[in-house]
């Protein structure tokens, strides 16, 4: 089991919920961040801002990891409405300080210090020098106050870009394949790699996978779904058959776990 980070004290408790599940899910079915990204079309640093609860996945990615998974989206979908509305008030109250007008009643950054009792009027001739710490006040208050803007925008940037959904690559969707089991030459097949017997192993994807697929699945054991890709639930159905057919539960399959399953 992958050992990750303490979600933060701070998470809204549905959104920690939804972390949850999800490092829960990944555990379960045996899958790295890679193989996430390559199932779900999403980057591994994606994956790992979803599972570390840094960022909320989309819609898009909770149906796809529960489909390589094989667990029920609706749970995952409802917690993630939820997480949801709560995660937009956090982002709105993060950079939302109480920002305080600038001037007399200013806050203590921006207040001039608290002025002495009034002094007696002073003589004409220092009118001048009044003058100009006036305008050297003044000054510094517009300086401040545009120094407090440019902070304020910085900041909403940058929540702007952590709450940001991550920019996906496009990908080309997966091939569709179906099965149509025949016997061909008294051997099984189902159509779709034209009877070839090479060794795939566990990460191998394409019609070779899909074709042992659907085979597995003739023969009784569910290797998931037919996505010539072999994943943790092809791995486990095809060490199924090989212990059921007496042959050496490696998890390959090799020619002679091939002539097994085209009986």
């Amino acid at each position: 089991m992958a050992r990750y980070k303490a979600l933060s004290a701070e998470l809204d408790p549905c959104a920690r919920q939804l972390a949850e599940r999800l490092r829960g899910l990944k555990d379960h079915g045996e899958l790295t961040t890679r193989h996430l990204a390559a199932k779900t079309g999403y980057s591994a640093k994606s994956w790992e801002r979803y599972l570390g609860g840094t960022s909320l996945p989309p819609r898009e990615a909770l149906e796809a990891l529960a489909r390589i998974t094989g667990a029920d989206p609706v749970p995952l979908l409802a917690l993630h409405e939820i997480a949801a509305d709560t995660w937009d008030s956090r982002r709105t109250r993060t950079p939302a300080e109480p920002v305080t007008p600038i001037g007399p009643a200013a806050s203590p950054v921006a207040a001039p210090p608290t002025a002495a009792p009034p002094a007696p009027a002073p003589a004409p001739g220092r009118f001048p020098h009044i003058a100009l710490a006036a305008g050297v006040v003044a000054l510094s208050v517009a300086l401040l106050a545009a120094l407090l803007l440019l902070l304020r925008l910085d900041e909403d940037a940058s929540h702007a870009a952590v709450a940001a959904p991550p920019a996906t690559t496009a990908t080309s969707p997966p091939p569709s394949y179906t099965c149509r089991i025949s016997r061909v030459d008294g051997r099984w097949s189902a159509g779709l790699n034209k009877g070839r017997n090479d060794e795939i192993v566990y990460g191998a994807t394409g019609a070779d996978v899909a074709e042992a697929q659907c085979l597995l699945r003739r023969a009784g054991i569910s290797p998931g779904g037919i996505d010539g890709m072999f994943g943790p639930l092809t791995l486990r159905a095809v060490k199924a058959f090989q212990q059921r057919s007496g042959l050496v539960v490696d998890g390959m399959l090799g020619p002679r776990s091939w002539k097994a399953l085209r009986g």
